[in-house]
């Protein structure tokens, strides 16, 4: 079957929703779910196959920078190109809407950096998540944050300097670095992409603060 690239519209959330938890369930993102979509002040794309969403990309426009802010394809539906087909939507609405630099802040996971590479991104400024749960060690927690008296911390998810990447490591299991990735929105960098077979990728884009 094939699908389209289309303009969300509000009928789609439930399978957007979907959508987003089960690509990002074999991710860095796994825990990071939502009960409603969140709206975007710029773009939001989605793929279709039939009235079923199986690709997502949201777009923040803010005057000549955009930030991808979700992009994720439904893991049956990964490696048919539509990863690519929604950017390929994206980078030109961006332009239409003034953009001249397309970026996204995503986690670890191999498979995304490649795609985002293969893209003609490019790598630049990094940080830290560190996220303490006492699911996996119980003083987690209590070792990031001090709570506040009657309170007991179980979860804390914290930002972090690159610099202290070793130690985090040795005191927290679950520490992630977080990378801006960006494309120049004029010129032949920018119109890389549009033709060949992408990876399909399930990636949250954070913006840094």
């Amino acid at each position: 079957m094939g699908y389209a690239v289309r303009e969300y519209a509000a009928d789609d959330e439930p399978s957007w929703l979907r959508c987003r938890v089960l690509a990002f369930l074999g991710t860095a993102f796994y825990d990071d779910v939502v009960p409603a979509k969140p709206r975007e002040p710029g773009v939001e794309l989605v793929a279709v196959d039939g009235a079923v969403v199986v690709g997502i990309l949201d777009l923040a426009v803010d005057g000549e920078h955009a930030t991808i802010e979700t992009i994720a394809v439904h893991p049956d539906h990964q490696h048919r190109g539509i990863g690519g087909a929604l950017l390929s939507r994206a980078r030109a609405r961006a332009r239409e809407l003034g953009a001249t630099t397309l970026d996204a802040w995503t986690r670890d996971d191999p498979p995304t950096l490649r795609w985002y590479r293969a893209m003609g991104f490019q790598e630049s400024d990094h940080y830290l998540h560190v996220i303490a749960d006492h699911r996996t060690s119980a003083d987690e927690p209590a070792r990031a944050v001090v709570a506040r008296p009657g309170l007991r911390v179980a979860k804390a998810y914290l930002h972090a300097d690159l610099a202290d990447e070793a130690r985090l490591r040795r005191e927290f299991a679950r520490v992630h670095v977080c990378r801006r990735f960006a494309l120049p929105l004029r010129g032949e960098l920018g119109r890389r992409g549009d033709h060949v077979d992408h990876r399909a990728v399930a990636q949250d884009g954070h913006r840094q603060g």
